[in-house]
């Protein structure tokens, strides 16, 4: 079991920036794949982000590429998203995700385990 709890959201202007962390509670976090992903009313969750165990791999959402970045930092079993540029269509509740398996993968049913998500609002 691995438990997960986002921080960070908030609301914030367009053009803003937000950094979200999310903290994993197994010590063995630096194995396992991690994610973003996130949910707007009325629309399905899609990926916003992976990372590999190392990180030196990640992948990205075609809408955040160039203003968002995922991190982790396995001596600390975080994960972040630093999100630069902020846009109105980028609010969402953002979830972070372990994938047990390998690689940075873009999928929902490659994760494991989730958390409870965090909000991020972005208005003027």
């Amino acid at each position: 079991q691995v438990q997960l709890v986002e921080s960070g959201g908030g609301l914030v202007q367009p053009g803003e920036s937000l950094r979200l962390s999310c903290a994993a509670s197994r010590r063995t976090f630096s194995t396992y794949a991690m994610g973003w992903f996130r949910q707007a009313p009325g629309k399905e969750r899609e990926v916003v982000a992976a990372i590999n165990w190392s990180g030196g791999r990640t992948s990205y959402a075609d809408s955040v590429k160039g203003r968002f970045t995922i991190t982790r930092d396995n001596a600390q079993n975080m994960v972040n998203l630093q999100m630069n540029g902020l846009k109105p269509e980028d609010a969402a509740v953002y979830y972070c995700a372990v994938a047990l398996g390998g690689g940075a993968p873009v999928g929902q049913s490659e994760y494991d385990y989730w958390g409870q998500g965090t909000q991020v609002t972005v208005s003027s």
